[in-house]
């Protein structure tokens, strides 16, 4: 088959309009391409942003329901003065509440300033801000039971929470007549708090 001059000069025009088509439609399937890997792009942000949502909202219920699943034994530590501010007049009191009780002689006290607790690893909770406040005790006893009757007695008050760190017993010379101290004891108490505003969510 032959094409003859004038022939190839009539196809000149299509073939430039078949070419400027097609550089058209591939600039097109270009441009749709990109669009269409943007939409994709934005498709996979918004079931990221879903799947997170749903996570959290996930998450807040069950911090929620930890929440109220310990929520009491929470406020019986407040209420026994373990969680948040010093409760010194509530510790005053049970020490005398439980002098009074062990039917004992008296006792004389000195507490000294808040600091971090020194042996919080005992609690087995190193990171949270567990304080003390030492105080030093002095009373009489009839005998040695005596002791451990007091302590008793003051853990019952629930007055607060102590750890006891040293105690030192020594013998005296009782009183004529009547009941009368055989000992003396000093004690070193370590009243311990946790405060709560400072724990780091």
């Amino acid at each position: 088959m032959t094409v003859k001059a004038g022939g190839l000069k009539r196809l000149r025009a299509p073939v430039a309009t078949l070419l400027l088509v097609l550089g058209c439609s591939a600039a097109a399937v270009a441009l749709t391409d990109r669009d269409l890997g943007a939409a994709r792009q934005r498709t996979e942000q918004h079931e990221r942003q879903v799947r997170e949502a749903r996570l959290r909202l996930q998450k807040s219920g069950e911090e929620k329901a930890i929440i109220l699943r310990y929520l009491p034994e929470y406020q019986a530590l407040q209420k026994q003065g373990f969680i948040g501010a010093e409760q010194r007049i509530d510790w005053l009191d049970g020490l005398r509440a439980a002098n009074a009780r062990a039917s004992l002689f008296g006792i004389e006290y000195q507490i000294g300033a808040q600091q971090p607790y020194a042996n919080v690893h005992a609690l087995g909770a190193n990171t949270l801000p567990f304080q003390q406040s030492l105080m030093k005790i002095s009373f009489k006893l009839l005998h040695e039971e005596d002791l451990l009757r007091f302590f008793k007695i003051l853990e019952d008050q629930d007055a607060g929470t102590y750890a006891l760190n040293e105690c030192a017993l020594e013998r005296i010379a009782g009183s004529p007549g009547g009941v009368q101290s055989n000992l003396r004891a000093e004690c070193e108490l370590a009243w311990i708090t946790l405060n709560a505003a400072a724990v780091k969510p």
